[in-house]
């Protein structure tokens, strides 16, 4: 990619000044221009040349009365799905990019290019060619926070055909192998493919961290191969700030270690005398299993770390904010030891979740992972005080609440609810489902003074009631859930992620629950199926266990019991496919209007 193309090239133009302008700006070259009518080509020895000159010379060098225009030289049959996007804001965030980006299409990745540049560049890959193009139609030339954005295709070596023009080695053209990874940041971690480490800091020591234009942190992100954000308009007047560092395990701790130490200085220089304890943010799902069965994970910590380790309570959650503070206290050596034991612990829970989610998805077609955030909608891979407004999800779906690794707001989930939620009116149809749990669980589900059910309630927007218990030694106790089927859905979904939460199941154990929908006596049959052949599908394309219990008596609305049960995908899957059975039953009831059916006339006088 170090191939450059010069555009809006005057006819006076010639080699010999392309050679004063590029020896003017100290930008090395590896070959002779070749100047054509109104354009010109040039070959660098390497990107960093490349990406000087286009930063140095592009809208700003003018020759014979014409400003040049240099980009990198991209065949056509190599100007597909990657895209460079340069003159990026200093300060932007990835969670903002990523919105940005992804209005265009489906991003498949995007990484940070390594320049001496003071505004950002990030090669992008996007999942089609004409989700690429819309991008550089849409983002080429756009304003953001006063910068320009410049947006150009870049090789995409996948496009290019086999055989020996590609160099004899596929993919690749003949002035060499594409770029590796970024020589400072590396590749931008994916939102979901790895746990950033967020922490909080005392507001005073902000400006330490950032250092004079921003060298400190520069120098950070520099040593330790890491991105990091310090969200300092967020919480006005707040005294504490997140920052959230993006990297690999090692290199969120070394950049951790040396953010302590640099707070620790500063108290010094200023005289501050009270304790600056390490505060990690950690998403409540994980929670549970970091404390352990009666604490002895969160006690090992501390007895080999030497540190004491408090958490923030359960009360300090909101519908918005599932995280929870873990406060360590003790020497720098010592926090930054716990640090990397406590990001162990989540790291491995957040690693269980997905190898789970990802068996199941397989049972899903369709189902976009991707969506299955363990973060709140609109700021992936953080917390939601990202975000000074309610995020997204926070009204479509259940990952706001803090439940996602049980749940997913992903297309297919958006088409089966609609296939299954109007099937006579404009309006979703209400559902009752009877959800049993553990008994011993009734009060985490309850919450204090009810307060847990009554925000859960409100949340889904469904009638959330705990049956009375059907005797004194009962083990189950039945949730009966009234609403549509999103409300459904966000419901079940917050109650099997509070039973993970609350240790109701062991760390490698998979929460299955059993839950009953009555149907009408007379669709029974359908949801059975000749044969058993109806249900028998059910349970190979859900694996859930699915059972209509034979010799029923129907109660006394005409009405028979299904029994589902299983982990969170396998039941909704089944209740929503159930659902669509008997939308078709309600739709055949329904008395047909007669063909050709006029109304009668008025009999004249």
């Amino acid at each position: 990619m170090n191939k450059l193309y010069i555009g809006n090239v005057s006819a006076e133009a010639s080699e010999e000044d392309f050679e004063t302008i590029f020896e003017q700006w100290k930008i090395p070259h590896s070959g002779p221009f070749l100047v054509k009518t109104g354009y010109a080509f040039v070959d660098c020895p390497d990107e960093k040349a490349a990406m000087k000159a286009i930063d140095v010379l592009s809208g700003k060098v003018e020759l014979h009365g014409k400003v040049l225009e240099v980009e990198h030289s991209v065949p056509k049959r190599q100007r597909s799905c990657k895209l460079q996007i340069r003159n990026i804001p200093p300060h932007m965030q990835w969670e903002v990019l990523d919105s940005m980006l992804a209005q265009y299409g489906a991003v498949e990745s995007c990484e940070q290019v390594n320049t001496d540049t003071e505004t950002a560049v990030v090669n992008v890959r996007y999942a089609a060619k004409d989700q690429a193009r819309l991008a550089m139609e849409k983002l080429n030339g756009s304003m953001m926070e006063n910068y320009a954005l410049k947006v150009s295709y870049i090789p995409d070596e996948t496009a290019a055909p086999e055989g020996p023009s590609a160099g004899g080695r596929r993919g690749f053209n003949a002035r060499g192998p594409p770029r590796s990874g970024s020589p400072g940041l590396g590749a931008r971690p994916k939102v979901q493919s790895d746990i950033p480490l967020r922490v909080l800091v005392p507001t005073q020591f902000v400006g330490a961290i950032i250092g004079k234009e921003g060298a400190t942190i520069r120098n950070i992100t520099k040593q330790t191969h890491s991105k990091i954000d310090i969200h300092r308009k967020e919480n006005a007047g707040a005294a504490e700030k997140p920052i959230t560092i993006h990297s690999t395990p090692e290199g969120c701790s070394n950049a951790c270690r040396t953010i302590m130490e640099i707070m620790q200085k500063e108290a010094l220089d200023t005289k501050f005398t009270e304790e600056i304890p390490l505060k990690i943010l950690a998403h409540n799902n994980f929670v549970g299993r970091l404390i352990g069965k009666e604490g002895r994970n969160l006690k090992k910590i501390e007895q080999d770390t030497g540190t004491k380790i408090t958490i923030s309570p359960l009360q300090d959650l909101t519908l918005y904010n599932p995280e929870r503070t873990i406060t360590v206290k003790g020497a720098i050596e010592a926090c930054a030891r716990a640090e990397e034991e406590v990001m162990k612990k989540i790291r491995e829970s957040y690693e269980s979740d997905m190898a789970a989610m990802n068996l199941q998805s397989n049972l899903i077609p369709g189902l976009n992972l991707n969506a299955l955030g363990l973060f709140p909608s609109g700021t992936p891979g953080m917390g939601p005080s990202m975000s000074s407004v309610p995020p997204p999800g926070a009204h479509a779906g259940c990952s706001s609440f803090g439940c996602s690794p049980y749940g997913g707001e992903g297309p297919f989930w958006a088409s089966v609810l609609s296939a299954s939620s109007q099937p006579l009116a404009g309006h979703p149809e209400s559902e009752t489902v009877h959800l049993f749990i553990p008994a011993l669980a009734v009060g985490a589900i309850i919450g204090k003074q009810g307060q847990h059910i009554k925000q859960l309630s409100h949340f889904a927007g469904a009638s959330i009631k705990i049956a009375p218990a059907e005797g004194m030694d009962a083990k189950q106790r039945m949730v009966i859930i009234v609403g549509p089927p999103e409300a459904q859905f966000k419901a079940q979904c917050r109650i099997f992620g509070k039973l993970k939460e609350e240790n109701f199941f062991g760390p490698k154990e998979e929460v299955k629950l059993e839950a009953h929908i009555k149907v009408p006596s007379f669709a029974a049959g359908r949801v059975i199926g000749k044969g058993g052949k109806t249900v028998n599908e059910l349970q190979n394309l859900t694996c859930a266990e699915v059972v209509v219990p034979r010799d029923q008596t129907p109660d006394e609305n005409d009405q028979v019991i299904v029994k589902i049960s299983g982990h969170f995908f396998a039941c909704q899957l089944a209740q929503r496919k159930i659902q669509e059975i008997l939308a078709q039953v309600r739709r055949q009831q329904q008395p047909k209007p007669t063909s050709g059916a006029q109304p009668p006339l008025p009999r004249r006088k």
